[in-house]
């Protein structure tokens, strides 16, 4: 029998904390352990730990969605974790805890992580953030790498990468791992890292694995981090990551070209003209490669580096049939498996190893692909997406209620989630085939939640923490910015509560746009790309559904949201 001794708190120190309390509780005992359960909030402190029940702790656990100080822990094992894990599944962390005790963590480590997610915005950062607090607060050093769509920023060095003990990877995309061969490496999602960092930290110390050392030129097809390369989900969103700012681009020029030229710039009358130069980079040359580049990279995240010609070449078929998009992704996977099958079933000598991911892997992939795409794929494939494509611009009525409720709650249910990228994706793929409505539709509703929760916690100040109410500024930001994601840190204290109010207004502000045939050419931005000419259409009515959307969540969020009874709900913001 052990004994231990725990600490629960959450915000407003009631609910979660004796929930908590007493899922910890009921697991010891029925664990055979003895335990001393500390409840903190706004309250005050309850079964305060005495200094002998400490001391005569094999281990400290500490479940809590607030700061907990733990000086007087300092000569103790300490265990931390959320409230959550402890309600639902308090045996476990228990175990966890005990397991800590039996290996202790290594201080001092040197980590350096990558942090990645499709669009390379909010959950990169917030990824890369729970990072360094977890392992900040274990006593480590940490250097933590963003990518994204606008690039790699805090990079790592050769040295740096030489010098660390673990590696840490908390992605959404295909992450290039080579500079990492044979250094001790752990790969999660961002989501992972969002909600508990210190967790994954602790995790990745225990279970981090050595990477394959790469030969000259040769990517190892066998390691441990091409097994844990599965999912439809994480090689469509790698594809879709690296195919976003080819639409962002090519959908600008578009629509500057014809704020400069008109509607017909595109016209041969025209041509020689800014506009119409304009506009050959954006549809003829942007455009152009956003299938390849979608097929291209979905091949990388399922075979790595040869993939990448078998896959774009099959997405340029892809487009020259009339495939599209739905052609690209099948070209994608297609190659990706194809290539990744060759490369583990041929055997070379090593001598000529390194000729595989130059020239038996890219032409044996690209020769398969092409003859699928053309023979075999291909055609129903485009005759798929010419019918969705008639229907989409078809839609009125009660169809484009329908698919814009459908986009706007996906779009709401997750905040960045795969639900919500996934509407994310379909909408963006639509843009190679000139149809912008859900794009239109999708970005609306993906403003909605930031923006009903500012303004909710604005006006309903009884309702928030001091905490989120402080944040309601930064919120609105990212929510003008279609940066869904702001809306996370509020749903995650109360997703019962907070989501469908979300889902609700999205799903309105969705059905809005949908029904007055608004259009948006650019996948990204929120209203700051409003203000250029053709980006939107019917720009009125869709700043109107943005507008609905937002105050249909604030009252939902009034009605579904209870009041918080503690000090710190009605304690001014400027306190």
């Amino acid at each position: 029998m052990a004994k231990l001794v725990a600490v629960t708190a959450c915000p407003t120190g009631i609910a979660h904390t004796l929930m908590a309390a007493e899922g910890l509780e009921q697991a010891a005992k029925a664990l055979g352990h003895d335990i001393q359960v500390e409840t903190q909030g706004s309250v005050g402190t309850r079964n305060t730990l005495a200094e002998a029940d400490i001391a005569a702790a094999e281990v400290v656990i500490i479940a809590a969605d607030t700061r907990v100080d733990t000086a007087r822990f300092a000569d103790k094992p300490v265990y931390e974790t959320s409230t959550e894990p402890a309600i639902r599944t308090g045996a476990d962390v228990i175990k966890a805890a005990l397991a800590q005790v039996a290996t202790p963590l290594t201080a001092g480590l040197k980590i350096v992580g990558i942090t990645s997610c499709p669009t390379g915005i909010a959950h990169t950062f917030m990824a890369a953030e729970g990072l360094e607090q977890g392992a900040k607060s274990q006593g480590h050093v940490i250097k933590v790498e963003t990518q994204g769509s606008v690039g790699a920023k805090n990079a790592l060095t050769a040295e740096e990468i030489a010098a660390a003990d673990l590696v840490i990877i908390a992605a959404d995309t295909q992450v290039d791992k080579t500079r990492f061969a044979g250094k001790r490496l752990y790969e999660a999602s961002t989501k992972a890292a969002i909600h508990d960092g210190a967790a994954l930290v602790r995790t990745a110390i225990a279970d981090a694995k050595v990477t394959g050392v790469a030969s000259s030129g040769d990517q190892p097809a066998k390691t441990q981090q091409a097994a844990a390369r599965t999912g439809f989900y994480k090689h469509l969103m790698t594809g879709v990551s690296y195919m976003i700012p080819f639409v962002v681009a090519g959908g600008l020029l578009i629509a500057v070209s014809f704020a400069l030229g008109g509607i017909n710039v595109f016209e041969d009358v025209n041509k020689g003209t800014l506009g119409w130069t304009l506009f050959q980079i954006g549809a003829k040359a942007g455009f152009t490669l956003m299938v390849p580049i979608l097929a291209g990279f979905i091949a990388y995240s399922i075979a790595d580096r040869p993939g990448i010609a078998p896959g774009m070449i099959g997405g340029m078929i892809a487009s020259t049939i009339g495939a599209g998009f739905l052609g690209g992704i099948a070209a994608g996977f297609i190659a990706g498996y194809v290539v990744k099958g060759l490369s583990d079933h041929i055997p070379l000598p090593r001598t000529l190893a390194g000729l595989k991911p130059v020239l038996i892997l890219p032409l044996l992939g690209t020769v398969i692909v092409g003859l699928l795409m053309y023979y075999v794929v291909g055609e129903p494939v485009a005759a798929a997406l010419a019918a969705i494509t008639g229907w989409l611009q078809g839609m009125q009525g009660s169809s484009a209620i329908f698919l814009g409720l459908l986009l706007g709650a996906m779009m709401a249910f997750d905040m960045g989630g795969p639900v919500n990228k996934s509407a994310y994706a379909f909408a963006t793929g639509l843009i190679v085939s000139q149809v912008y409505a859900p794009m239109a539709a999708v970005m609306a509703a993906g403003m909605v939640p930031p923006l009903g929760l500012a303004l909710a916690s604005a006006l309903f100040k009884n309702r928030f923490s001091l905490d989120e109410r402080e944040a309601s500024g930064a919120t609105a930001v990212l929510g003008l910015a279609f940066i869904t994601e702001g809306a996370i840190p509020y749903a995650a204290k109360d997703p019962l509560r907070v989501i469908p109010a979300l889902m609700l207004g999205s799903a309105v502000t969705g059905a809005i746009s949908m029904v007055a045939g608004c259009t948006l050419r650019v996948p990204h931005g929120g209203v700051f790309v409003l203000p250029i000419p053709n980006a939107v259409t019917h720009l009125g009515p869709y700043l109107i559904a943005i507008v609905v959307g937002t105050l249909i969540t604030t009252a939902a969020l009034f009605f579904l949201k209870r009041p918080l009874e503690t000090r710190e709900s009605l304690q001014p913001a400027s306190a």
